[in-house]
């Protein structure tokens, strides 16, 4: 196992430095740590929220005529463990395949594979693990949620490549990221509904609104290099992209919530979700590379309180 590190002190320059990762594992664990992300815990938020969502919306739509408490939350345990599994097996894939590209771009060039702390081999070996947690979690549902999991894989293999044809490459992330928008769901009721569709929409549009704002980052870096983004696309006029594509999450979601007949902190929920989106498209300052990555991290506040309202107004039976 490769011990080398061209860096001091084994970090990335796109991590915090005093993640508990840092503190709690051994040293030579921490490139194996990065590779997952982490040491950046938003991705696994961002990607376990549409999960949340999906779950308790239908545990809204199933209560009170069954008891729904015990279920809930192990599937909120599941969904946890996944989102941690699968997004770290996702990284891992997408640095395998972005490996030149990381080595073209100051941000990541740090990263384990581009700085020579893993080999490719060890990447992969260490993708196949990950993705045996996911599939376990996943073998836990019911069959056709199983199937839907699966049929997820076909958009997950094509992201990375997508900013190499495309300049929408978020909507290719939203896809993938959104796609606990139907699981959550389906692990209710083995079916799929109007409602799911509508939360898994809403959550593509987020994802491609707080995935814009991060790739502001690397957008001088990704133009000298020929990587796509909505990010490049957009420029200047990027505010009034977001102001479409956040409203579309409130919307959609709002649809999802008729649909169902949510409480009313549910939609105290989506008030405080509207309201941090109005804060974001504010004070964003696309030339910021630093308050964009905070902008992008809010998110996860966003999620977290669309998931509230909707918990909160839950009418548990049983």
């Amino acid at each position: 196992m490769s011990t080398h590190f061209p860096n001091d002190n084994g970090r990335v320059a796109d991590a915090p430095s005093g993640n508990f990762v840092y503190r709690v594992l051994p040293r030579w664990a921490w490139p194996y740590a990065q590779l997952a992300r982490w040491d950046r815990p938003i991705g696994w938020q961002l990607l376990m929220w549409p999960c949340f969502w999906s779950t308790v919306l239908a545990a809204n739509a199933a209560a009170p005529s069954q008891p729904v408490l015990g279920q809930f939350v192990w599937h909120l345990v599941l969904f946890f463990v996944g989102s941690v599994a699968m997004r770290g097996a996702g990284c891992t894939y997408n640095d395998i395949v972005d490996e030149q590209i990381d080595m073209a771009v100051a941000r990541t060039r740090s990263r384990p594979l581009p700085s020579g702390r893993v080999s490719r081999l060890q990447a992969k070996i260490f993708l196949v693990l990950q993705a045996l947690v996911g599939l376990l979690v996943l073998l836990s549902f019911n069959l056709f949620t199983i199937v839907l999991g699966v049929l997820s894989l076909a958009i997950v293999a094509i992201y990375p490549f997508a900013k190499r044809f495309t300049d929408w490459p978020q909507f290719f992330l939203g896809l993938a990221f959104s796609w606990g928008g139907l699981v959550g769901w389906s692990a209710v009721f083995g079916s799929l509904s109007f409602s799911a569709v509508l939360v898994y929409a809403a959550a593509v549009a987020w994802t491609i609104g707080y995935d814009t704002i991060y790739a502001h980052q690397d957008k001088e870096d990704d133009e000298l290099i020929g990587v796509r983004s909505t990010a490049r696309l957009f420029g200047d006029n990027t505010k009034v992209w977001l102001t479409g594509f956040f409203a579309a999450t409130l919307a959609l979601l709002g649809l999802a919530y008729l649909a169902v007949g949510v409480g009313f902190t549910a939609w105290l929920g989506l008030v405080a979700a509207a309201v941090l989106f109005g804060w974001q498209l504010l004070v964003l300052d696309i030339h910021d590379a630093r308050q964009c990555l905070a902008l992008f991290k809010l998110n996860s506040v966003v999620g977290a309180v669309i998931f509230a309202g909707l918990a909160v107004a839950l009418p548990f039976a049983g």
